[in-house]
């Protein structure tokens, strides 16, 4: 099979490189923005985007945001390339299919000629979430959100280390990346507010969930960026609308795909990880009997983006 990655120099293409590594390649391409033309990712040139590439092409992994998404798309899909999407693009598309593999990969199937990948913060709640609701049918989820810097790409992972150096060396932070100065702060901002008070970004994992599930479960969500690299943790309480104990729970989730069960998940574990780590598992003491509270962590980089379209791929 031959792929292309469009957007190969940016942190999610380059962890798309290495996921691809035991994928079954008969040649792997890159494409990158005309100032990294001709630049090397290890033995591979990055080349510049034309429709001939996706002419010899069988899959296309694209990350290099949504307007050259929707910019390439049909000329993509003429060439008969499957566009596995990275951006906001094409999520609520009716005829693109938004995929975990994990929960829904037979959606995939049904692609005509594109498939979404998930935001990130949805994608590492989903794998938990999922086998949860399977056993025990969720009635509300309520989420609050501690997100990396890697989320804004590798622009933000910059922006924390430079920014903090010089807060270290006594100057005054700046931001350009993030609305607000991420060194030793916590911005709970991410993304456009809505009308209804919630930012897109916490919108996006009610709406993706929904379509990703297939079914309507009652989502909050609460997004807040903090000044770590790499790897997002996620606080959830759930009800279930059966009875549910810390025991149970433990024993679906050990048995989950993708989810691997530690007593404190930290990003400083998680990071670099496939599996999403899952812990602090205990009965939430407002939905009693019917509620659980945990905590979780995953790499926004791998099953948050890169890992996950791979999965697809």
């Amino acid at each position: 099979m031959n792929i292309v990655i469009v957007g190969a120099t940016g942190a999610v293409g380059r962890e798309m490189i290495e996921c691809l590594k035991d994928f079954p390649l008969d040649k792997l391409r890159l494409v990158a923005s005309s100032r990294s033309v001709g630049k090397k990712i290890g033995e591979l040139v990055c080349e510049e985007i034309s429709e001939k590439i996706f002419e010899e092409s069988d899959i296309a992994l694209f990350s290099a945001g949504s307007e050259l998404s929707k910019e390439w798309r049909e000329r993509v899909v003429a060439a008969d390339c499957l566009m596995i999407d990275n951006s906001s693009a094409f999520r609520y598309d009716d005829d693109v299919p938004l995929v975990v593999p994990e929960i829904n990969a037979s959606a995939a199937r049904n692609h005509k000629g594109v498939i979404a990948n998930p935001n990130c913060t949805t994608a590492i709640a989903a794998v938990v979430l999922w086998p949860l609701h399977k056993a025990f049918a969720l009635k509300k989820v309520i989420i609050s959100t501690y997100q990396a810097t890697s989320g804004a790409g590798a622009a933000g992972m910059n922006e924390l280390l430079d920014q903090t150096e010089i807060a270290l060396n006594g100057g005054e932070a700046s931001c350009e990346v993030f609305d607000h100065a991420i060194p030793f702060n916590v911005i709970p901002h991410i993304d456009k507010f809505q009308e209804n008070g919630y930012t897109k970004e916490e919108m996006k994992v009610a709406w993706e969930t929904a379509k990703i599930f297939g079914t309507e479960i009652p989502l909050s969500c609460t997004a807040v960026r903090i000044p770590t690299l790499r790897a997002h943790c996620e606080s959830i309480v759930i009800e279930c609308e059966k009875v549910v104990s810390v025991e149970a729970a433990k024993e679906v989730l050990e048995a989950a795909e993708g989810v691997k069960l530690v007593e404190l998940p930290m990003p400083i574990n998680a990071t670099g990880e496939y599996d999403v780590e899952v812990g602090r598992i205990r009965r939430n003491l407002v939905f009693g009997e019917n509620g659980l509270e945990f905590f979780l962590c995953g790499d926004q980089l791998l099953k948050g983006a890169a890992l996950n379209a791979v999965q697809i791929a």
